[in-house]
């Protein structure tokens, strides 16, 4: 329990990243002072990841078969299974389009959490990053389980991850993401590394917050598995309007507490789930919704990022 080192303004103290804190900001979360007195800061993060996840023509000997419309595979472990291959070709083909427009004409930004491996397969994805303005988050070289992989092997990975993104956007990722889950050193390679504002791999918060990373400050923005459309096929929600709903309901209670302690709330899409036609009224109608409310600052991760480092950067570290 490490809640006494949560740094405060100014509190010089930094949990250390792989240590537990079940305390945080506790009672007392500080004013987040988003621009123009907003009382949530909203971001929108789009995955773009197909071409990139686990596939026997990439020698990994199966086809990925997680968020797929088909819940039990069929296709016997080892073979290519066509269908979950053409599941995710729907996302970079149709669904990413789709969501782009919908942005775009609401003139509102994003941030693509975006595997290399689906860059380097999709030019046109990365001209519309590049183009669109959105910020870069890295996810990935493609789908390594950073956890599995040795000390060497994930700095390798995080590397080429980089430059890979790099050539493909013009600029590199500020943020990272592992595909699955980080390993116990992958915090550590980002600070090492030197290029990254912060990183996404945590839930554990309503709010940016700091930790000690071998003696450094690092910024943690984190992420949500709640709301995310991944809930629509992995979490039994068929029906698009209980997705509205569920955003909206979280909406409203972020913004309400907002009024005294300004929040952040994310909301995940991917293009080969939300991008349907069939579902895409739900991110329309939650759309909507937020228009009808004042003192909302939707941004990108990268100007959360930087609002932190600015107002809240801890006084040592």
């Amino acid at each position: 329990m490490k809640g006494a080192g949560q740094p405060q303004a100014d509190d010089p103290r930094l949990p250390n990243h792989l240590d537990r804190d079940f305390i945080g900001y506790g009672p007392k979360p500080p004013h987040a002072n988003w621009p123009g007195g907003a009382r949530l800061a909203l971001n929108f993060v789009l995955n773009i990841e197909e071409g990139a996840e686990y596939s026997v023509g990439d020698g990994d000997g199966r086809s990925e078969k997680a968020l797929t419309e088909v819940g039990a595979p069929r296709v016997p472990e080892g073979d290519r299974d066509l269908a979950a291959e053409s599941m995710y070709e729907y996302g970079s083909r149709a669904g990413l389009w789709r969501i782009a427009r919908l942005f775009a004409e609401r003139r509102l930004p994003l941030t693509a959490f975006v595997s290399a491996r689906a860059l380097e397969r999709n030019p046109a994805a990365a001209t519309l990053v590049r183009e669109s303005g959105w910020d870069v988050c890295g996810h990935g070289n493609r789908w390594e389980e950073h956890y599995r992989l040795s000390l060497a092997d994930e700095r390798a990975a995080i590397r080429d991850g980089v430059a890979s993104i790099t050539k493909s956007v013009g600029t590199r990722p500020l943020g990272w993401y592992c595909r699955y889950a980080p390993s116990v050193s992958t915090r550590q390679i980002l600070v090492e590394e030197g290029g990254f504002l912060y990183d996404s791999d945590s839930y554990a918060d309503d709010l940016p917050y700091w930790v000690g990373v071998g003696g450094r400050s690092h910024l943690v923005v984190p992420y949500t598995m709640v709301h995310n459309d991944a809930k629509i096929l992995a979490g039994g929600l068929l029906d698009p309007a209980s997705f509205t709903a569920m955003l909206r309901d979280a909406f409203d209670i972020l913004y309400a507490e907002g009024a005294t302690r300004p929040r952040m709330m994310s909301v995940g899409m991917h293009a080969r789930i939300l991008g349907h036609p069939a579902r895409i009224g739900a991110m329309t109608r939650f759309l909507d919704h937020v228009d009808a409310h004042e003192d909302v600052w939707i941004c990108r991760r990268e100007d959360i990022a930087r609002h932190w480092a600015d107002r809240h950067a801890p006084s040592r570290g």
